[in-house]
């Protein structure tokens, strides 16, 4: 593979203060919620292809996360979710369904990591959106500058459709990531991740938040496999 050339993946300080500014309107449109919302997971978004899907679309056992790249939870929860894949994705029974869910009032920067991420994607395909991700929680905290590096490591083309995907603030990608945020705060999400549990395709369970560990997932997977 040809070297990746640093220009390519250079994103200037307009492009930054642009993404601050999207960030300050995201965090103005927040509808504010009582803090005692216990949430209604049947509100979830069918899965269709616009989605990160990692595993078997036809899996018997798919969790959906809505997630924050700022969020250090998150990054656990990552870990546990590839390891789970690995485990029993293998089989097709399992499947991690990745949505945006950017915590603009506490992270500044997790709305310009949707982003990059989104383009990762649009750009490259599933698979790279996927090896993008996972840079992006090994590198957390990640400065928006280092998308190159990223971009990079994530072995995204050499060319620069990523970059100009994410200075030019695609529609597209803003609204593929505006759309998992609204879902996720429609469903009375508060914190991340927000994930949940489908299986055979009935309704949605919240998983806990202190089952994140990936013995206590892989149990929750094991137990909805045999029923």
């Amino acid at each position: 593979m040809m070297p990746l050339e640093k220009p390519s993946y250079t994103i200037p300080i307009a492009i930054m203060i642009g993404g601050i500014i999207v960030a300050c309107a995201v965090y103005v449109s927040i509808p504010k919620r009582p803090a005692t919302s216990a949430g209604n997971p049947a509100l979830v978004r069918p899965i269709d292809s616009a989605d990160h899907i990692f595993g078997n679309p036809a899996a018997k056992v798919i969790i959906v996360e809505y997630a924050d790249f700022d969020c250090e939870y998150c990054k656990g929860f990552n870990d546990t979710m590839h390891q789970v894949i690995a485990s029993g994705g293998t089989t097709g029974q399992v499947a991690w369904v990745f949505r945006e869910f950017p915590l603009s009032e506490i992270h500044p920067n997790a709305l310009a990591h949707a982003r990059a991420a989104e383009c990762a994607a649009q750009t490259a395909g599933n698979d790279a959106f996927w090896r993008f991700e996972t840079e992006l929680f090994k590198q957390q905290p990640v400065d928006p500058s280092n998308y190159g590096t990223i971009a990079k490591a994530a072995g995204l083309p050499a060319d620069a459709s990523f970059a100009t995907c994410y200075a030019t603030a695609s529609t597209t990608v803003e609204a593929h990531v505006l759309a998992d945020r609204q879902n996720a705060l429609s469903m009375g999400a508060q914190s991340t991740p927000y994930s949940l549990l489908i299986v055979n395709g009935k309704p949605p369970v919240k998983i806990d938040e202190n089952d994140y560990s990936y013995e206590l997932v892989r149990q929750l997977v094991d137990q909805a496999l045999s029923n």
